[in-house]
């Protein structure tokens, strides 16, 4: 199940049970965060949580300040400074020196586009979207209000959300939106408004759950498929032996098919990511044929490397081109290089190399990596820090509050 989905569960049964609730979202981070902008938190009125939004070091005070929000039926952006290295015991420690923005809102149970009925609505439509979220402006402004929110959804061209009173800046919201999802990268942007102000406003790309075709259906798949469905990937069985393709046996799949050898080539082309685990060699090759037409971008392969090239050049004597159709898709033997010899090591190391594959990483261990753990949102300058500094203590160098509607 993914976070999204866990939210929703929680959202509506507090809305069934009358259960005030805001909704804690990070929308800004500079430097390093355990989370990154995206990372949501369901908080009750009586101090419950779902979700996180950072390793643990941030919900309990972002839930009392959420409580705070929910008593005062206003949102609030509240910003955590945890870089103070001249004093860790006020910061997070240090693994997290950085400055994080949280946005806190109340959620009206009532409106149809609150933030998580948005994100609904995202998930209905399992397409990719992005979510445009107004987190600063200045105080006064009324071309746009703190947690101001527009989803846009370009493949059906559908957009929800919050109505801005100035067009212009939501034509160049969406202008930037659609770079973003072209990009696959969330974004910041800052925007002026007509009376010599800025709007800064967080464009997030929602990525639908991975989805993922296991073709074989022996015991060595069942760990696989456990796992992925776990991270809430949408995970589809395909095997040819109805006894292997029961559902019985692959509770966690999204479906499980049974399809007969001679019935491959007549499977839908999609741009599902592959696990080839048939032990069978008749039936990978006639999956490897059909799936050159196909737009996945990882066919994984189980087995030798003698395996995969008897395979391709049995493609090639009916495909000439199969192996350039093939070029950066292919990956055999299949998984990471973890050391994996049981079914359930076998199967992180294959989970683990999708999900390296998908964030376009190499794989490998951080501790030799020099790049950014996290991939960031491309941002415009800083914003100016000037802020009401909340009263009360805190054991953080600065926290910061801008209520009850928006500032700077």
């Amino acid at each position: 199940m993914t976070e999204l989905q866990r939210l929703l569960f929680a959202y509506d049964d507090y809305r069934a049970a009358g259960r005030a609730c805001a909704l804690a979202t990070v929308v800004e981070v500079q430097g390093s965060a355990y989370r990154r902008p995206g990372a949501r938190m369901l908080v009750t009125d009586d101090g419950q949580l779902t979700g996180a939004i950072s390793g643990g070091c941030l919900e309990g005070d972002a839930k009392q300040r959420a409580r705070q929000a929910l008593a005062r039926r206003q949102p609030a952006l509240v910003t955590y400074d945890t870089s103070d290295e001249d004093d860790p015991r006020h910061g997070l420690g240090p693994g997290c020196q950085g400055v994080v923005r949280i946005l806190l809102e109340p959620l009206d149970f009532h409106d149809p586009d609150n933030p998580l009925e948005l994100l609904r609505g995202f998930a209905r439509h399992p397409e990719p979207a992005v979510l445009a979220t107004v987190f600063r402006c200045a105080a006064g402004q009324a071309v746009a209000a703190l947690g101001q929110r527009l989803l846009l959804m370009p493949q059906g061209g559908q957009v929800r959300g919050s109505v801005l009173d100035n067009l212009t800046l939501t034509a160049q919201i969406h202008r930037d939106a659609t770079q973003a999802l072209a990009q696959d990268q969330s974004m910041i942007r800052e925007y002026a408004a007509p009376d010599g102000g800025t709007v800064r406003v967080f464009l997030e790309v929602l990525r639908p759950p991975l989805r993922l075709a296991v073709y074989g259906a022996g015991n060595d798949a069942q760990p696989l498929v456990r796992l992925a469905a776990s991270l809430g990937w949408h995970v589809t069985v395909v095997d040819g032996r109805p006894r292997q393709a029961a559902l019985e046996r692959f509770a966690d799949a999204a479906a499980v098919q049974v399809v007969p050898l001679g019935e491959v080539p007549a499977l839908p082309l999609s741009a599902d990511y592959a696990v080839l685990l048939t032990h069978n060699y008749a039936y990978d090759l006639a999956v490897l044929q059909h799936l050159l037409a196909a737009p996945t971008p990882y066919i994984g392969l189980l087995g030798p490397r003698q395996k995969a090239a008897r395979l391709l050049e049995e493609l090639t004597e009916t495909v000439p081109d199969a192996e350039a159709r093939l070029q950066g898709r292919l990956y055999s033997p299949i998984g990471l290089n973890l050391g994996a010899e049981t079914p359930e090591e076998i199967a992180l190391s294959i989970v683990a190399e999708i999900q390296a594959v998908r964030q376009g990483r190499a794989g490998g261990m951080l501790t030799h990596s020099q790049d950014p753990i996290h991939a960031r949102p491309t941002d415009v300058a800083a914003p100016d820090s000037a802020a009401v500094v909340a009263g009360g203590k805190s054991r953080y160098r600065h926290v910061v509050v801008t209520e009850p509607s928006c500032g700077v």
